[in-house]
């Protein structure tokens, strides 16, 4: 029998609003899996039982009285340790504000307990989500949740492993260089990046860049298309998140919950496994190869191409590393002790760079997202492997090489998702089966400017597709295995920058 942390979030949510699923018991479900296997994993690192439990209470009365319900009613959510929540412990994975309380809930997170979901933890992350390996030295590292001894990748990947192990059935995400869809791939759940500024956030240091957002993970994409519904809106503090005269133009959009119908048979699709520019592992290839095999047959027309995203690496590299600059300069001037390796490296990289630089990296940016557009003229998506390798152990802090080849960056095995980051598409890693060392692989979609509708569609449509299928369905860890694992606390490095 299925136990109602297992449930999607859009199954969940149908059985409260006929009072079939008492959000009581959801809550119970899921802190009850959290205490039983959370000790093998680290993903959740500050609940809030209490006051979920108060919340879950008024949202059962709500449904007994007959209220006006919102999309997300009575669903326990994780919140990422990078947003704030008021009154909870958020530590941006650091020392620095290892007590930090906060007085007020973001945006974000103001919007998600409007549409009824129950905030109930924070999720775990690397220092500032700094890095794709998902450990600090406030809470320790997460482990994968097919293997504790494996990187849970990052930054978002407290929340991948609490949704895959079935803690909560949806958590919020952030990505610049990959965060949502890099631990969605590495633990067969879904993480969807939308175009910036559909999710409004007011704390992005450099307001008028594309590079980080806010987005929801899942484990199917017709959940995280619910959450992305909720999370979307206008904000005037963001400058992206703008409003056109007298007319909202996000916010209770239609077109992203349910999934619009889509005709894969309609679409031109270009696949690749490395854009060009990615350190792909020989590993991946191959499984991305029978992939795009199996998948064939669902589209219109498949073809091996990739827009030019020449410069992609250098562009990205210098935008990046000004907003570290900007965020975190005076940390690592007044208190080095206190951070990390890979802050205090992204801030002595942006030192080093000049005004020249950063003019030569917008333009490189903005001639590659041209080049992009007139790509998507002639294709509808692009598909790729969410992230060039299988998961490592975590106690390699990145991989310094990649088939014997060295990495140019600490981050430059994330080439495939920030290659989409750069231009400002919406992308998500959809999980698709095991890759040949028995984890999950996850497969990356990307839409054209502004399409996040149509990413949604297809991969939900993709999803439905092989649900059938034992060889491409979303993988499910052992939760019996986890439950006996001894804790992940008493690894060599546990609780180390690496």
């Amino acid at each position: 029998m299925t136990e109602p942390c297992d449930l999607t979030a859009v199954e969940a949510r149908r059985l409260i609003g006929v009072k079939k699923l008492s959000p009581v018991e959801l809550l119970e479900s899921c802190l009850g899996r959290i205490a039983a296997v959370n000790h093998a994993v680290n993903a959740v690192v500050a609940l809030d039982e209490d006051r979920a439990r108060k919340t879950a209470k008024q949202a059962e009365a709500d449904v007994m009285s007959g209220a006006k319900l919102g999309p997300l009613h009575g669903l326990p959510i994780g919140i990422k340790d990078l947003e704030e929540v008021e009154g909870l412990r958020t530590t941006w994975g650091s020392p620095i504000f290892a007590n930090h309380i906060p007085t007020r809930d973001e945006a974000m997170v103001t919007n998600i307990r409007r549409a009824g979901a129950i905030v109930t933890a924070k999720t775990n992350t690397p220092e500032f989500g700094a890095g794709a390996n998902t450990r600090n030295i406030v809470y320790g590292a997460t482990g994968n949740a097919f293997d504790p001894t494996r990187s849970a990748a990052g930054s978002s990947g407290g929340s991948a492993v609490a949704l895959a192990c079935g803690m909560f059935p949806i958590c919020s995400g952030s990505d610049t260089g990959g965060s949502l869809r890099n631990p969605a791939a590495f633990n067969g759940i879904v993480g969807y990046r939308p175009s910036p500024g559909l999710v409004p956030a007011e704390r992005r240091g450099h307001g008028w860049s594309a590079l980080p957002v806010l987005g929801p993970m899942a484990r199917t994409a017709t959940d995280a298309a619910l959450l992305l519904s909720a999370m979307a809106d206008d904000d005037a503090q963001d400058p992206l998140a703008y409003t056109l005269p007298g007319r909202r133009v996000r916010g209770g959009d239609r077109d992203l919950f349910p999934p619009m119908a889509v005709d894969l048979g309609s679409l031109r699709v270009a696949a690749t496994a490395d854009f060009g520019i990615s350190p792909t592992e020989q590993h991946i290839r191959r499984v991305f190869a029978s992939r795009v095999a199996a998948l064939t047959p669902l589209f219109g027309r498949v073809e091996e191409a990739t827009p030019d995203c020449r410069g992609t690496d250098e562009a990205f590299e210098v935008l990046r590393a000004a907003s570290f600059l900007s965020a975190h300069a005076e940390k690592v001037r007044t208190r080095p002790q206190d951070c990390g390796p890979n802050i205090i490296a992204n801030v002595e990289e942006g030192l080093r760079y000049s005004l020249s630089d950063y003019s030569r990296a917008a333009s490189d940016q903005t001639r590659i997202y041209r080049g992009w557009q007139g790509f998507f003229q002639n294709h509808d998506i692009i598909i790729s492997p969410a992230i060039t390798i299988s998961p490592r152990p975590w106690t390699e802090l990145y991989p310094s090489e990649i088939d014997n080849q060295p990495t140019r960056t600490y981050f430059h095995w994330l080439s495939l998702a920030y290659a989409v980051t750069l231009v400002g598409h919406p992308a998500i890693s959809l999980p698709l089966g095991v890759d040949e060392a028995g984890m999950p692989f996850g497969l990356q979609i990307v839409g054209p400017r502004g399409g996040d509708a149509l990413v949604m569609a297809v991969a939900a449509a993709i999803e439905a597709a092989v649900a059938g299928d034992a060889s491409l369905a979303r993988p499910v860890p052992d939760i019996a295995a986890l439950k006996a694992a001894p804790p992940i606390s008493g690894m060599p490095q546990f609780k180390t920058w690496g």
